[in-house]
Order: C-alpha cells, then sequence, then structure tokens
C-alpha cells in the first residue's frame, strides 16, 4: 500500500456525501547530516520531504478547493535502525464540510509510518515528534479571513494531537497485537504535570482510552532504542547533543545552539575579529599561509571542542526545566511538545526489500525535492484563501501544476522567424524545452554566525523524475464518499422515551428558610 491510498482509505469513513482529491509528494531520500550536529561522531541520517493537499468537490458540478494540507519530514537512521517523523506543520482553510477531514488525514499519516506493515523506510523503530503551537495559520496564506475557519486555541490544540496520539495508538495495538512496543510522551512547558494533565482532559475527556501518557521526556527510558547512537558505548549517560534531534523552525533547536555557542558568563559573546584588509593579506600571504592554514585548524577544533564541553554541561532534565523559560513557551499561549516510541519485535519480511542496498535508493513514485520545495513555496507565496473565490482559483492553479511539473510542463510555442540575407524568411527548429527555474533552497540556520557542515558526498542515485505514471500511480488521488450524514445537533440532544421529543428538565429551585424579625 502507498502512502496515497493509505490516506484515501483513512477518508473514507467520513460522514456525508462528497468526492476527495488528493496530492500526495514524497521526496526521494537525500544525505543529511545535522539531525544531531553535537554528537561526535554525527550519525549519518537520510531525510524525505512529505507534502499533502487534500481538495473537496461537494457536487460534481462544484469546483474542488483545497480544505486541509500537511507538511512533514522522515528521517531514516540506519546505524540505529531508527526512523523519526517529524510532522511540521498541519492547515485548514474552513471551507471543508463538516466534520473536518483533517484529523483523518492526520491520523492516515501516522499510522501508515507506525504500523511496520506498511512503513516504506528499512526501520524498526519509529520516533514520531509534534510540536504544538497555536496560530491562526500555516500553508493557507490569509484562511484565517474566512469566516467559518475556527482556528484552535493553545490548550485545545494540545488537547487535540494528545487525541490524536490515542486513537493512532489504540488503532496500531489492534492491529500489530503485542508485536510492537508503543511509548507517548508530552510535556507541557510551565505547567506541572497536574496542571497539563487537568487542562487537556477538561477539553477531551480520556474515558475509555488505554493508553498511558508519560509527562516528560524520553530519553531516560533504554526499552526503544534512542535514534542517536552512544558514542562511549552506554559506559557513561548521553549528553544533550545525543539525545535531542534538531528540526526546522523548531525551539529546541535554537535553545541547543544558544547553549553550545554562549560561553560567557554573562550570557554574551563578544565579537569576532574582523578580517584583515586585502592589500595587507597580500604583503603577508607567502609567508603565513601555511601559519594561518594550521591556527585556523586548531582554532576550528577547539571551537568544536568548547561547543561540545558546553552542551554536556547541561542535563536533559535541566534543559526542559529551561525550556519554562524561553520565549516560544512564555509568550501568552501554552504550546506542547508529544513523542511516539514505536518498536518492533522483529522487521517483517515485506520491509526487506525496499531500500536496502542503499537508503539512498529512490523507490517507485517519489519525487525529486526541487519539485516538492517548488510547490510548497508557490502555495505558501503566491496564493491565498480569504474566500471561496480565491480558494478555487488557487486550488485549480496549484494542483493543474502538479500535473504539469509530472508532464514536463510542455509548452509549443511559436517558431522564431529570422530573415536571412536572401530575404527568405526560415523557421528556427523547436527550441529545447525549458521551464520555470526552481526556487531556491533556502539556507540553513546560521550556527555561531556560519553555515552547518554539510556531508558533500555526491549522491550515487540521480534524482526521479516525475511522468504521468507516478502523477496517476503515486501522487494523485481521489475517492467519493457515500455515507450517513453526522447527526444533527437536534438528535444529539436528550429525548424522551419514544417519542423522539427533547427530554423536558424540570430545574427545582430551594426555599428560603424565614427568618423571625
Amino acid at each position: 500500500m502507498t502512502l496515497r491510498d493509505a490516506l484515501l482509505a483513512g477518508l473514507n469513513s467520513l460522514p456525508g456525501t462528497r468526492e476527495f482529491h488528493l496530492h500526495v509528494l514524497v521526496s526521494s531520500p537525500r544525505k543529511h547530516g545535522n539531525l544531531f550536529p553535537f554528537a561526535n561522531p554525527r550519525p549519518r541520517s537520510y531525510l524525505q520531504d512529505i507534502l499533502i493537499l487534500l481538495s473537496e468537490q461537494t457536487t460534481p458540478d462544484s469546483s474542488s478547493v483545497f480544505v486541509s494540507a500537511i507538511e512533514a519530514c522522515v528521517y531514516n537512521i540506519p546505524t540505529t535502525s531508527c526512523a523519526i517523523l517529524y510532522v511540521s506543520k498541519v492547515d485548514s482553510t474552513g471551507q471543508a464540510t463538516a466534520p473536518s477531514p483533517t484529523p483523518a488525514l492526520v491520523r492516515a499519516l501516522l499510522l501508515f509510518y507506525a504500523d511496520p506493515a506498511t512503513r516504506p523506510i528499512s526501520a524498526n523503530h519509529l520516533w514520531i515528534h509534534i510540536f504544538a503551537r497555536a496560530q491562526n495559520q500555516y500553508l493557507f496564506p490569509n484562511s484565517s479571513e474566512y469566516p467559518n475557519k475556527r482556528p484552535l486555541s493553545d490548550i485545545k490544540l494540545c488537547a487535540w494531537w494528545k487525541r490524536q496520539f490515542s486513537t493512532v495508538v489504540g488503532e496500531l495495538a489492534s492491529r500489530v497485537g503485542d508485536t510492537c512496543r508503543t511509548k507517548l510522551y508530552y510535556i507541557l512547558p510551565g505547567l506541572s504535570e497536574f496542571e497539563a494533565h487537568h487542562s487537556l482532559e477538561r477539553i477531551y475527556p480520556s474515558t475509555g482510552s488505554t493508553c498511558s501518557w508519560t509527562y516528560g521526556h524520553p530519553y531516560s527510558q533504554d526499552e526503544i532504542p534512542l535514534p542517536c547512537p552512544c558514542s562511549s558505548g552506554g559506559d557513561s549517560p548521553r549528553h544533550l547533543g545525543q539525545c535531542i534531534p534538531s528540526f526546522d523552525d523548531d525551539p529546541k533547536s535554537r535553545f541547543i545552539d544558544e547553549i553550545a555557542y554562549t560561553t560567557d558568563a554573562d550570557g554574551v559573546r563578544s565579537p569576532e575579529r574582523k578580517r584583515a584588509r586585502a592589500d595587507t593579506l597580500k604583503t603577508h600571504e607567502e609567508d603565513t599561509s601555511s601559519a594561518d592554514a594550521s591556527e585556523k585548524k586548531e582554532g576550528r577544533s577547539k571551537k568544536e571542542d568548547q561547543t561540545l564541553k558546553e552542551v554536556k554541561k547541561v542535563s536533559v532534565e535541566e534543559f526542559w526545566e529551561r525550556m519554562s523559560f524561553r520565549q516560544e513557551c512564555i509568550a501568552g499561549a501554552v504550546t506542547g511538545f508529544f513523542v511516539i516510541a514505536v518498536s518492533g519485535t522483529a522487521r517483517p519480511a515485506s520491509t526487506l526489500t525496499t531500500s536496502e542496498v542503499s537508503p539512498l535508493a529512490p523507490q517507485a513514485g517519489q519525487v525529486s525535492s526541487q519539485m516538492n520545495k517548488r510547490v510548497l513555496t508557490s502555495l505558501l507565496t503566491a496564493h491565498e484563501f480569504p474566500s471561496v473565490e480565491k480558494a478555487v482559483w488557487s486550488t485549480k492553479v496549484i494542483e493543474d501544476t502538479i500535473r504539469g511539473l509530472c508532464d514536463g510542463l510542455k509548452s509549443n510555442p511559436l517558431p522564431l522567424v529570422i530573415p536571412d540575407r536572401s530575404g527568405r524568411q526560415t523557421p528556427e527548429p523547436e527550441p529545447i524545452r525549458t521551464t520555470l527555474a526552481p526556487p531556491q533552497t533556502p539556507p540553513p540556520r546560521l550556527v555561531n554566525g556560519k553555515r552547518p557542515i554539510v556531508d558533500i558526498s555526491p549522491n550515487p542515485f540521480p534524482e526521479p523524475v516525475a511522468s504521468l505514471e507516478t502523477y496517476h500511480s503515486y501522487i494523485y488521488g481521489t475517492i467519493a464518499v457515500k455515507n450517513r450524514p453526522p447527526p444533527t445537533k437536534e438528535h444529539g440532544e436528550a429525548t424522551s422515551a419514544g417519542n423522539g421529543r427533547p427530554a423536558i428538565i424540570t430545574v427545582l429551585t430551594a426555599r428560603k428558610k424565614r427568618t423571625k424579625s
């Protein structure tokens, strides 16, 4: 089963009558060496980007409109046979028919990677990371201006994610039984366990749920292997850089960078020495070139040792305690960190044939990372969703763009006519097909004012080229849902026995006792 088919199957049970159009873009694996930037040595990891776009069509004659979108990343660490699924953004336009398909789409994505039978990566252990931070919009620009969109508040969003995780773990247990171990962790920085539990239970009570949640971090347990290998062989406890993975746009990553590169007692580093002028360098270039090279190498190694030393000073417990005072966690809104760990007793035979030779080998249906970024950049910068009319137009343009990129954006321009010396006009041959330049890759985050070290070794496999066959078999899918409509508010109210009318509620009032004057 492909990811597209798993997502469509998750939408099949939604109530009501409507048709969904799904686009799933999964990039081919590429090397990524900054998942644990402060581990020594750094484990080799491979990164894949996931972009899911879902549009809805209420009637055959109506236009389809985007209703949900998910952006996620999958990291593969073969050294420890671990994989990490990081869901970075989930958003909706508010223009879907109730109930919204976003929860079903999210659960289908999590379950696809959590179940070892459908997991497309050769990994025995899966870690799912979520950072819940409430905002009005994430992937659909100006969608917060649509009147029917009701973004969840901070507490409701954290309770929503906890409910989705509990549902996924419960369904996974019914599928695999006792062959998988699961552990669930969550932290709401700034709140105690009692405050966090009762705040979330007030929104979504966990009645009937068999999932056991742990309030805290998962880096003290030893039942499920952590993604980063321990360089000391397990004799000494792990330091901070070997526990917490580094994701883009994640407050944990920014905090670890500050810990590593802030070495002064007052928390302020002095500016680096400016480079010498060009003419001064020319006069001393021949005499000091070798000395400068050795000095730079020595200074770089000393700086790396110093940053690792600073990271080792902070324990994991102290890190999470100090996270409660970070700006992202005390800016007037509650945020939450959620982690699921899934460990299988043995790798199923169905996954032995997937990328067994090399984790970089692309699989069927995958696209290039540039195509994924191009579609995402177009969604975030060239479209908006404040009304139905603009949302319909943006949906059509983006869906046509995805199909066009798979078809090569073939164009038939008019032949150029250039007069020669004899006065005849000779048509030029058809020019080579050209496409719009893909957007530039966003620069990685600065570490101490410099770019992080990247793996420059070449990829032995060329990036996949999408085709119409790939588009129809793996990227695009549609499903028509024809189920009973959801119960209306009147039917959900209490009714008297057998007559279907709302029950009459009698409110008793207490008499006040008369006092003698």
